[in-house]
């Protein structure tokens, strides 16, 4: 297909098979449709083998679609491969014909493409999106495919195909980077699901029919566009087009870009103005140009505007309409597309200031593309998947399936009053899981997951008793729920952990939520601690214990020492002091003479955004240490934290407090800060650390060292601290 199929991930196609649908598969896929039954198509005998796997995970036509698949069956029965051109006359579950293909300027073959793409799009039930070169697609059938809503797809209101167009300068290895750049952070703003992000090459530009199936072109190169491809670009403006400028050259309607030597690759304070008309201010990096008026030109932009909070007031960000189309532009010279972690980003002092305005960075772009038409709703929340009970040491297997054997009832469950888990030796489709229904898979050979890796877990937890026993999901509702049938039940010795890649509704301190994608470390933790212990006379430890545990667990990795993470009381995670990278919330229940905590801990390793995490914290040590210390994984630093863990309590029940809180203070962001006591004008105090109970100490000039309780405020611990007690 001359390199015109794309596919995501910059995977290569090796072969493309043809399919003869048999007459019963479109029925059933026409009667399905009309049932809204979101069931798997099974494949009929009759079927290729090597389109099982294909056939297995099709999507099925919704009740929109059941008009479009009306009308085109009868000429595209028998011809599902797309062998024939559209238009042609039936030929039943006749011979297939082959068509060569030919030269990418044929127009023959791209009739051929677009009726294989439709073909197969209403054969297979595929929502397969249209090429942006597609010649053929009027604009009203392209409406039909991706209008109606379906299958929690968004309607798509242009009538055009869900492309997004990148153009970044001649092909090159530096234009690939900046795709890249830009694809990412785009990706991060609309969702994927519904738009497709394509690299507009030039020669593509030029000779291909891309305007009429481009919801948004994307303009990111700094070079001088050709005349002949900026005409291009101008009439996809004046045809009702949206443009997208991302620190380019790329201008009109009596607009310059003019240069600023003194801003380039500076860090300054942007006011940004959103369409309400209300602003928000943050941190960029510029590009070292500006928006200027020409000469005589009096200009009415649009409602989106940004300038630099300077002496000037640099113009950065202007909203132009054009034509009478409904045409219109943003366009940009402060760098959004690019992370706090670029290259370009000189010092330390400029990535802290960035990776402080991240979200913000974020905001301001999808007001951007909210206001150039697209959608930037939240994704579709994932739907949960299985429990998986795994060990992480063989010996504790079969003590653990015995135990389970006798406490399952006759439908193989564990319930408790929110939970009920039910042990299965395989999972199938059809068992229905939700929040307080869900399957536990037995069979380990069955394991297998891209984010959590059993044998690296198993090779980094050094402990004797914690994190032994394992139930994993890849998208659960919350850790600290799952083990709420087990807690009470299952023995200690077999330290009880929950993981899991993501969590649909994590939860913070009181009402807070905890954002929980992929790239966090999740976990709950169950541990019992004796009453009349050391730590159990001392409960509000266990919280300063775990957000040491993960400080020490990156820090102690040997050349990771200078990772600037530090703990914040009483129970977070930060970077330096500037930005929170994690935090743990602790819930006890004693019963007799024990107390039973679950511990839930979420920490960033690998999700870089809207915030931080602990590898680009690593990335920018690199960057200006010319290091080479590697990324790290969530299953690795699960297993180190737990094994740190163990040997904190350890030394705490063994020798009290004073073991552990020289290396607490080590970490903490609180050396000589100060404080203001029962609210915002109330007297000032400084920290002075933590009295035997774990809570705050703090020292008013002139009176004596007092300790401190936090308010109750969602916000911040810190703010508006009260005084139960003196000392």
């Amino acid at each position: 297909m001359e390199d015109r199929l794309q596919m995501d991930n910059g995977l290569v196609p090796q072969k493309i098979v043809s399919v003869r649908l048999q007459d019963s598969t479109l029925k059933e896929v026409t009667d399905q449709a009309s049932n809204k039954q979101a069931q798997i198509l099974e494949p009929k005998p009759e079927s290729s083998l090597e389109t099982k796997s294909e056939q297995d995970s099709m999507e099925h036509v919704g009740r929109d679609d059941q008009k479009a698949l009306g009308e085109e069956s009868k000429q595209r029965r028998g011809s599902a491969s797309g062998s024939e051109p559209a238009g042609d006359s039936d030929r039943g579950g006749g011979l297939v014909e082959h068509y060569h293909l030919h030269l990418s300027s044929c127009h023959e073959c791209l009739e051929l493409e677009n009726s294989t793409i439709e073909s197969v799009k209403f054969a297979s039930a595929e929502n397969i999106p249209d090429l942006p070169y597609d010649y053929s697609s009027s604009l009203e059938s392209v409406a039909d495919e991706t209008g109606p809503e379906r299958e929690g797809r968004r309607v798509n209101l242009t009538g055009k195909a869900p492309n997004i167009l990148l153009y970044v300068g001649s092909d090159s290895q530096e234009a690939l980077g900046r795709f890249q750049e830009v694809q990412s952070v785009l990706a991060d703003c609309v969702d994927v699901d519904s738009y497709i992000l394509y690299h507009l090459l030039e020669e593509s530009a030029l000779k291909d029919p891309w305007t009429d199936n481009c919801l948004l072109l994307v303009i990111a190169t700094r070079e001088s566009i050709p005349e002949v491809l900026y005409q291009k670009f101008m009439a996809y403006l004046s045809q009702g087009g949206k443009v997208l400028g991302l620190s380019s050259s790329f201008t009109f309607g009596g607009f310059q870009v003019t240069s600023k030597g003194v801003l380039r690759k500076t860090v300054q304070n942007l006011v940004f103005s959103k369409a309400d008309q209300s602003e928000v201010k943050l941190s960029v990096l510029s590009s070292g140009c500006r928006y200027q008026e020409g000469p005589g030109e009096r200009l009415s932009p649009g409602g989106l505007q940004g300038h630099l909070e300077n002496e000037d007031k640099d113009r950065m960000i202007v909203h132009m309409p054009f034509g009478t189309h409904g045409g219109e532009a943003v366009l940009c010279q402060v760098h959004l597309e690019l992370p706090p972690s670029s290259d370009i980003v000189q010092t330390p002092e400029d990535f802290n200031l960035l990776k402080s305005s991240n979200f913000r960075r974020y905001e301001v772009l999808r007001e951007i593309l909210t206001t150039l038409g697209l959608s930037c709703d939240m994704k579709q929340v994932p739907a949960l998947t299985p429990l998986y009970l795994l060990s992480a040491a063989e010996e504790i297997r079969d003590p653990l399936m015995q135990w389970l054997g006798k406490h399952v009832d006759s439908e193989g469950e564990i319930k408790s009053s929110q939970l009920s888990l039910k042990f299965v030796s395989s999972y199938v489709s059809e068992v229905e899981i939700t929040p307080s229904h869900l399957p536990v898979v037995t069979d380990m050979e069955a394991f297998a997951s891209e984010n959590f890796n059993l044998e690296i877990y198993r090779q980094n937890l050094q402990t004797k008793q914690l994190g032994k026993v394992i139930l994993f999901a890849e998208v659960t509702h919350t850790t600290m729920r799952l083990l709420d049938g087990l807690m009470f039940q299952m023995p200690q010795e077999m330290g009880l952990i929950a993981i899991a890649a993501r969590q649909t509704q994590g939860k913070g301190r009181g009402r807070n939520a905890w954002l929980s994608p992929t790239g966090c470390a999740l976990s709950t933790l169950l541990i019992s601690i004796p009453l009349r212990s050391q730590l159990g006379q001392r409960i509000p430890f266990v919280q300063h214990l775990m957000s040491v545990a993960v400080v020490e667990a990156v820090r102690s990795i040997p050349e990771y020492q200078d990772i600037n993470l530090r703990v914040k009381w009483p129970n977070d995670i930060y970077y330096s002091d500037l930005m929170k990278i994690g935090g743990v919330l602790v819930n006890s229940t004693l019963m007799g003479e024990t107390f039973y905590i679950l511990i839930g801990c979420g920490f960033n390793v690998t999700n870089s955004n809207p915030t931080i995490c602990i590898n680009d914290l690593i990335t920018e040590y690199n960057k200006q240490h010319k290091a080479a210390l590697k990324p790290l994984r969530a299953d690795y630093l699960i297993a180190r934290v737990l094994t740190v863990l163990e040997k904190l309590i350890d030394a705490f029940q063994d020798k009290g407090p004073n073991s552990v809180l020289p290396l607490y203070y080590r970490y903490w962001v609180h050396s000589g800060q100060q404080v203001r006591l029962g609210g915002p004008e109330g007297p000032k105090a400084s920290i002075v650390g933590l009295d035997d109970s774990g809570f705050l100490q703090v020292h008013q000039e002139g009176s004596e060292v007092v300790t401190v309780h936090p308010d109750g405020n969602s916000f911040d611990m810190l703010r508006n601290l009260i005084l139960p007690r003196r000392r």
